[in-house]
């Protein structure tokens, strides 16, 4: 699995553990909803900054984000 899929299965496990669609979360880190969609299926090669829009949206860190067996 490279690291765009990693990044991908980790958003979404984090944002359907917080009980948001896509959608609510793509409003609340003014993110489009095609572009978290292409994230989460490992086709988008994200920025760090996006990747920080992203963590504060999931009220994380980005080294919590990180934070997993997915990038061990």
């Amino acid at each position: 699995m490279n690291i765009k899929e990693r990044i991908g299965l980790r958003l979404r496990e984090l944002r359907t553990a917080k009980g948001l669609s896509q959608e609510k979360f793509s409003f609340k880190c003014d993110l489009d909803r095609t572009y978290i969609a292409s994230i989460e299926r490992g086709k988008r090669n994200v920025s760090v900054v996006n990747i920080e829009k992203i963590a504060e949206a999931l009220e994380t860190s980005v080294s919590d984000f990180f934070n997993s067996p997915l990038f061990q």
